[in-house]
């Protein structure tokens, strides 16, 4: 299937981050009615995206001078996570519009900053096309943006994992300009010599149709770039943004899977017959269990917002101690929220016992959804950091992933 028509919506704008917290609490209700069956059909959450757009919640960290919230990173990272739990597919489809949305904040002229911060405010999505499948390794890029003897630019190039770009207005595209510097150019989903294809056949997060994005002749206009590689040439929050909602997401999903497990053990379950007890929550290997469990997801949780209040700390005093410390924080957050997404989904059947491997309830699809998400950005090489930076005080490197 190849760019689907994207429907323009009418936006509410969010006032400030009480009011953003309420909506996300109000929307993960919604969301999670209907998680395991879009799961199972495959079917693509456009109605609820349209209603995410419409709750003005992607526009949150809009700055206010633009007529935004500006809602702090914490604020962005509990909405994050509460969808999450309710459904991380629906999490994630927006994460690269809040990841662009930031690089446009940095570096974005002050003419496409007032143009697109329109956009968003009116409800409109940003998509992604950001990664390409066999390059030497995940930075390194082969599209190009390259100067247009008429003006401007064309740009040529093969994205996959594009999550979001099927339900995108907008699509940033990271590419290589005439200089080998990374940019990104804003381009209209509906661009002439733009193809988005519905490819994506992941066994996990299956609904955030992370397909493939084709770019053919695709011309830009010389506004409509930002020279992204000036984000990483300072001090700089961009990468620890981007990782801590990954990291909400994967938060997300412990909580999600360990919520239904609790229901499913206190409605559905049977007691093991040595346990003597008359109830499957009585169980008290049950009740060990569960309590290791919530210690975990606990955990994740706190450090989660740790991670979130360091980004806000330095963005308040930014300078290479204070985002060294934020991409620590996220970088720990992350590896605990990754061990708990898979510990929790793996012991959900544990704790519920054969009934619950029942394909007809879905259930796996937490563990799905677990072990395709943490595929991001592995945290073995964020451990290398934590370990470097905790030993000698060697800082983390400046890239997007960290």
């Amino acid at each position: 299937m190849t760019q689907i028509a994207v429907p323009s919506v009418t936006a509410h704008v969010i006032a400030d981050a009480a009011e953003a917290l309420a909506v996300a609490a109000r929307l993960a209700d919604r969301f999670a009615a209907g998680a395991a069956e879009r799961d199972a059909r495959r079917q693509l959450p456009r109605a609820e995206l349209d209603e995410l757009s419409a709750s003005g919640l992607l526009a949150i960290t809009v700055p206010r001078a633009h007529g935004g919230a500006e809602v702090s990173t914490s604020v962005a990272v509990e909405v994050f996570r509460l969808l999450a739990a309710a459904d991380p597919n629906i999490a994630q489809i927006p994460h690269s519009h809040f990841v662009y949305v930031n690089a446009l904040r940095q570096n974005g002229s002050a003419e496409l900053q007032r143009l697109l911060f329109a956009e968003v405010l009116a409800g409109k999505r940003f998509g992604n096309a950001q990664s390409e499948a066999g390059t030497k390794h995940v930075q390194d890029y082969r599209t190009r943006l390259r100067a247009h003897p008429d003006g401007g630019f064309v740009l040529d190039g093969v994205k996959h994992y594009s999550t979001g770009a099927l339900f995108a207005h907008w699509i940033p595209v990271l590419a290589k300009n005439d200089a080998d510097q990374i940019v990104v150019a804003y381009v209209p989903a509906d661009s002439d010599g733009l193809t988005v294809v519905d490819d994506w056949d992941g066994m996990g997060q299956r609904t955030t149709a992370s397909g493939t994005v084709r770019l053919e002749g695709v011309r830009v206009p010389a506004t409509h770039v930002v020279p992204h590689h000036l984000t990483f040439t300072g001090p700089q929050l961009y990468g620890a943004r981007a990782q801590v909602l990954h990291t909400a997401i994967d938060a997300g999903i412990a909580r999600g899977a360990l919520t239904e497990a609790v229901e499913f053990v206190r409605t559905r379950s049977r007691p093991w017959f040595e346990a003597g007890v008359e109830r499957a929550h009585e169980d008290p290997l049950t009740v060990q269990r569960f309590g290791e469990l919530e210690v975990t997801v606990r955990a994740a949780e706190a450090l989660l917002g740790v991670a979130g209040q360091a980004i806000d700390r330095a963005q308040a005093d930014l300078d290479d101690d204070s985002a060294a410390a934020a991409s620590i924080a996220v970088a720990t957050a992350k590896a605990a929220a990754d061990r708990a997404a898979l510990e929790v989904t793996n012991a959900l059947f544990e704790v519920s016992g054969t009934r619950s491997a029942l394909d007809s309830l879905n259930l796996h699809r937490h563990w799905r959804n677990a072990r395709t998400h943490t595929l991001h950005d592995p945290v073995r090489w964020k451990l290398q950091h934590i370990g470097r930076y905790l030993l000698t005080g060697t800082p983390p490197p400046r890239h997007g992933v960290l």
